[in-house]
């Protein structure tokens, strides 16, 4: 099991007390950049991590960008020939010398770097560079119900207030919310759709609806928002690639498979009940569970269905419409 998911929830939090947790919207000076050109110059810290290889193929299959991926110098990872590579050892000096020249940084940390990223935006302040994308591409740090399932995402909603601190004439940034991916997560499984042995576990009835994005999706919507600096400053984004529930998705998967799948029930008391007792007991793939409860979950308050809970930004960004049954097809040949 990651390390990471030993972050999720520090012993010291309690789950109820983020409930409010989340900071009041305050006022934006809505500082406008100075320059209406698309970003061109860019550099993308956690480029070797999950969404880090999503977002820098997405960069990359755009075309229009100078890539810089800003690696630790210890790390063995190894990028396309098509990008720049600068060995880091993070330190804010050395971070501000990478940045240099970068007309954006994008932090794709996971959640062991959450508490870096504000190092990197002062970095990113000082070496000039005009816009910050957090590390948020997820389910939304600006939901209170999210906080209260996930409390380490509490360090990316006290980011997004330092970011509002810091707009100036030079400087904004921009936030994605984009919930769960949807083609990654029934690939490997994440979303409790086993394809080898045609099982499902199935939350509350299954007929919740939430939305999912998908890869592709998501390094498309990266790329836009650099190439629309006007239209993106100081905004928190959601995108969307299908609105769905688990029922719909498990139809496709029998349609696109032949075969009847064996569906197990369960609860969302059930499930979070069992996570918070597996990582009592030390068992951290109980935070898995409580990943997943932010999309699929009955909990007070979520706002899981960005189509309808929040404002989406596909049209702004250029996301063409999908289906499920077209992703599962695509997951499921």
């Amino acid at each position: 099991m990651p390390s990471f998911l030993r972050r999720l929830f520090p012993k010291k939090s309690k789950a109820s007390d983020h409930s409010s947790s989340v900071p009041q919207q305050k006022t934006s000076n809505t500082f406008i950049p100075k320059s209406k050109m698309a970003y061109k110059n860019v550099a993308l810290v956690g480029a070797s991590g999950n969404i880090g290889k999503i977002i820098l193929e997405g960069l990359i299959a755009d075309g229009s960008f100078n890539i810089t991926v800003i690696s630790r110098k210890d790390s063995s990872a190894t990028f396309p020939s098509s990008v720049t590579v600068y060995k880091s050892d993070f330190s804010e000096a050395d971070l501000q010398a990478a940045f240099k020249g970068q007309d954006a940084v994008i932090s794709a940390l996971g959640a062991t770097g959450f508490g870096e990223q504000k190092k990197l935006v002062d970095s990113a302040i000082s070496a000039g560079v005009k816009r910050f994308l957090p590390s948020e591409f997820s389910s939304s740090s600006q939901d209170a119900a999210v906080l209260q399932l996930l409390p380490l995402f509490g360090q990316k909603s006290e980011l997004i207030e330092y970011l509002k601190s810091k707009e100036s004439a030079g400087f904004s940034w921009t936030g994605v919310a984009s919930s769960i991916l949807f083609d990654w997560g029934l690939g490997n499984g994440f979303l409790e759709y086993d394809l080898a042995n045609k099982t499902a576990t199935i939350w509350d009835g299954g007929n919740k609806k939430f939305t999912l994005t998908n890869e592709k999706d998501l390094g498309a919507a990266t790329a836009a928002v650099l190439k629309k600096p006007e239209e993106t400053a100081n905004k928190y984004l959601f995108i969307s690639s299908v609105e769905t529930t688990q029922n719909e998705i498990l139809a496709a998967l029998e349609e696109a498979t032949g075969t009847k799948w064996t569906v197990n029930n369960t609860t969302t008391k059930e499930q979070v009940d069992a996570a918070l007792q597996k990582l009592g007991a030390g068992d951290f793939s109980g935070a898995l569970a409580l990943v997943r409860a932010t999309s699929y979950s009955n909990t007070p308050g979520l706002k899981s269905n960005y189509a309808k809970d929040e404002v989406l930004s596909n049209d702004l960004l250029g996301l063409k419409p999908t289906s499920v049954v077209e992703t599962v097809k695509l997951v499921a040949a």
